[in-house]
Parts: C-alpha cells; sequence; structure tokens
C-alpha cells in the first residue's frame, strides 16, 4: 500500500508540472497583438516592463481587454505578470 501511494503522489505531482506553464509560453498570445518582446505592433501598445495585472485580473479599457482574461489561472497571472515585468 505504501508504494501505490508513492507512486500514485508522483503522478500527481509530476502532472502538475506538466500543467504548469513559465511567463513566455503564457505570453505567447500577448506577443501576437504587443510583439515578441511586447514592444508594440500597430495599435496595439507597448507593454514591455509594465505592471498589467489590472488588465488581466479586472479588465481594460479596449476590446479584447474589456474584461478579465478567461482561462487563467492566479499563478498563471502572477507568472505572466512578472514575465512582462522583466521585459526590457
Amino acid at each position: 500500500m505504501k508504494r501505490f501511494m508513492t507512486i500514485a503522489a508522483m503522478l500527481v505531482l509530476g502532472a502538475g508540472m506538466l500543467m504548469a506553464q513559465d511567463g513566455a509560453t503564457l505570453f505567447k498570445k500577448c506577443a501576437m497583438c504587443h510583439g515578441a518582446n511586447g514592444e508594440g505592433k500597430g495599435a496595439n501598445p507597448a507593454i514591455k516592463g509594465k505592471d498589467v495585472t489590472a488588465v488581466l485580473t479586472n479588465g481594460g479599457k479596449k476590446a479584447p481587454h474589456a474584461a478579465k482574461f478567461a482561462g487563467l489561472t492566479d499563478d498563471q497571472i502572477k507568472t505572466l505578470v512578472t514575465y512582462v515585468k522583466g521585459l526590457q
């Protein structure tokens, strides 16, 4: 039984690690409009180095960011915000 519990715990931890995403991976969707380095693209503003927490959690002024970002967990938002703040 102890062996089974150990294996089960390892599987759960492994699955959690696979589901975790880093900031660069999360930023790929943002980069389509805001540029690969957050430098802005066309009419879309530069976001590199900025704190985007409010937009991700509450929504922004204009579409497509008028509402909170669906599908992002609190941890993913923190990871993404940290990544964007670190862009140079």
